[in-house]
């Protein structure tokens, strides 16, 4: 069976703690440990120079000539069945448990694979080989008894197993003529035999997402979509700490041989907005409360209220950005980058980011803990900053490295900053308060429209007093400066399908940037496309946009950053949050009502 890579053909497993992707063979090829945003201890994505099978974990049967993936239903327990070219089958469970335990949540830094046979006795070959460094040295490997201990610098990780230890270490083929687990996790010996330790972690982390997913609120059409999107969300949360990433990966590039490869492994204050706003739409409020204290935590650390765009997941403010010499990258796309330097970059839109994705907390009565005067000044401090910066040159969304601009859609997201303010305020009874940020909101407001709008292309514009357009003017309604009904918003919605739509796809921006012309459709801009046309009351065109998305969606319903048109092929980095919170929005506003159907 041929290894070539398919079309980001990954599926994820996690716990909000860490997460793994594996490939269409049930192969283990990225895992980061401890955290999200940690050195890969297993880097077969982004190809090791060591060797074709270095920083991959496989189970293979001898002969391999198909397999087939699914998730069990409502959970991200991943199924990966194997059959040989004598029609021998076996099954691989992939799980990381995550179940309540003694009041808590039960995460821990644990991947457990079972393997079993279904159909005959296929021989089978286990390569376990983590490397650390990002990619650079391979694992000190130490026997025990029924353990392998594997030292990847200062965090050495444990193999415990009820198949032959020699047998793993040494790859040695086996038959398989019952069910062979593997746990591997923190450096200390099982309370238990593997077997029952796997069979309890199984039984409660099915039972939990099968409660978590029961007690969403989900349109009836595409629920499967809807379900499987708000668990990969869930999963891209670092919940010790309330901090969001804006994908599992790094570097893997927009496009082939673009060197648009970045690492989005960190908080971006935009992205989480979106996250938290599109799972409290399905009633998941308890994500919200937890970027909460995240953002809260960093904003208090600030002296004056700024706020860089991004951060680490434990609230590092320094993300240096370096290569990889060691991998040679997806696809053989190098550099690999570890940090991202868009940490130093002026993002203005920040500020509203994180006043809306918190703002639900201030109204919504199921919370424990309604936000009230005290949060409200602390928000006042980020509102600060939107005032000073909303009319002040910065990098913009689109995170453009070597120029910057009065952005509109940085000015849009300060107003919205001082909108919410001020509608916090009319609710928290402080009148004063809410005629001020009303106030403030309503400056913006008219130069948004003097400076950010065109008569020459009749639309809104990227930058005060610019001619070209970008998808984010999209999502004005959606922040709620304007309505479908507005002259102007509908201008600029035909302007920007005139110059950015193809087919049913849409780019960010056609102008050049720093690295030349966007080569792939952006697939948030395409969810924001398809609110667009429901705001235009344009819903059967919407639909159709909306289920050729759907068919882009891998083989277990994920989606990366974006799309090759022409080639039909997914790329960038993988799953991305933007694009798994358009689906869900747009599966929201597409669907029938349950009283339609019931």
């Amino acid at each position: 069976m041929t290894e070539r890579n398919q079309s980001l053909e990954l599926g994820i497993v996690g716990n909000s703690t860490t997460a793994a992707l594996l490939n269409r063979f049930g192969d283990l090829v990225w895992m980061c440990l401890p955290r999200l945003d940690s050195d890969p201890v297993f880097c077969g994505l982004l190809e090791p120079k060591a060797g074709p099978h270095e920083g991959i974990w496989s189970i293979r049967c001898d002969d391999l000539v198909e397999t087939r993936q699914s998730y069990r239903r409502n959970t991200a327990i991943l199924e990966t069945i194997q059959t040989d070219s004598r029609g021998n089958r076996l099954r691989i469970i992939d799980f990381m448990p995550r179940f309540r335990e003694r009041g808590r949540m039960f995460r821990g830094r644990n991947f457990v694979r079972i393997v079993e046979p279904i159909e005959g006795m296929p021989r089978i070959t286990v390569r376990l080989r983590p490397r650390h460094d990002y990619g650079a040295l391979p694992a000190r490997t130490h026997r025990g008894s029924n353990h392998l201990r594997y030292e990847l610098g200062d965090d050495p990780v444990r193999l415990t197993t009820s198949a032959p230890v020699e047998f793993v270490l040494n790859e040695t083929p086996f038959l398989l003529d019952r069910p062979r687990v593997f746990l591997l996790g923190p450096d200390e010996p099982l309370s238990d035999a593997p077997e029952v330790i796997a069979s309890t972690f199984l039984e409660r982390t099915q039972e939990y997402w099968a409660d978590w997913v029961r007690a969403l609120s989900i349109p009836p059409d595409y629920q499967d979509a809807v379900i499987r999107a708000a668990i990969t969300l869930k999963l891209c949360e670092y919940e010790e700490t309330g901090g969001i990433v804006a994908a599992l990966t790094t570097s893997i590039p927009e496009f082939q041989g673009t060197g648009r490869n970045w690492d989005y492994r960190f908080c971006w204050l935009r992205d989480s907005f979106f996250t938290v706003k599109a799972l409290n739409g399905l009633g998941v409020t308890r994500t919200m409360e937890d970027y909460l204290d995240y953002v809260l935590n960093l904003a208090t650390g600030s002296h004056d209220g700024y706020m860089q765009p991004l951060f680490g997941l434990g609230h590092e403010r320094v993300i240096i950005e370096e290569s990889c010499d060691a991998l040679a990258g997806y696809r053989g796309n190098a550099p690999v980058r570890r940090g991202n330097a868009a940490y130093v970059q002026v993002q203005n839109d920040g500020y509203g980011s994180v006043i809306l994705a918190v703002s639900q907390c201030f109204f919504d009565e199921r919370l424990p803990r309604l936000g009230g005067a005290d949060l409200f000044h602390k928000l006042e401090i980020l509102g600060n900053q939107a005032v000073a910066r909303w009319n002040t040159p910065d990098a913009g969304l689109w995170e453009f490295r070597t120029r910057e601009s009065i952005h509109t859609h940085s000015a849009l997201m300060c107003w919205g900053a001082c909108d919410r303010l001020a509608r916090i305020a009319t609710h928290l009874g402080l009148a004063d308060r809410a005629a001020y940020w009303g106030a403030e909101a309503a400056k913006i407001r008219e130069a948004i429209e003097a400076y950010g709008w065109s008569e020459t292309h009749q639309s809104y514009v990227m930058a005060f007093g610019g001619e070209d357009l970008d998808a984010s003017l999209l999502l004005m309604t959606e922040i709620g400066f304007t309505t479908g009904a507005d002259p102007r918003y509908r201008a600029t919605v035909a302007a920007i399908e005139a110059e950015l739509r193809q087919g049913h796809h849409l780019f960010r921006y056609k102008a050049p940037d720093d690295f030349g012309a966007p080569e792939t459709a952006f697939t948030a801009c395409t969810f924001w496309l398809i609110d667009a046309l429901c705001r235009l009351g344009r819903h059967d065109e919407a639909r159709e946009i909306f289920s050729e998305v759907l068919a882009q969606r891998n083989s277990l319903g994920l989606l990366s950053e974006g799309v090759h048109v022409a080639t039909r092929t997914l790329w960038g980095n993988f799953p991305q949050t933007y694009s798994m919170v358009g689906l869900i929005n747009a599966a929201t506003k597409l669907s029938r009502k349950w009283e339609d159907i019931v």
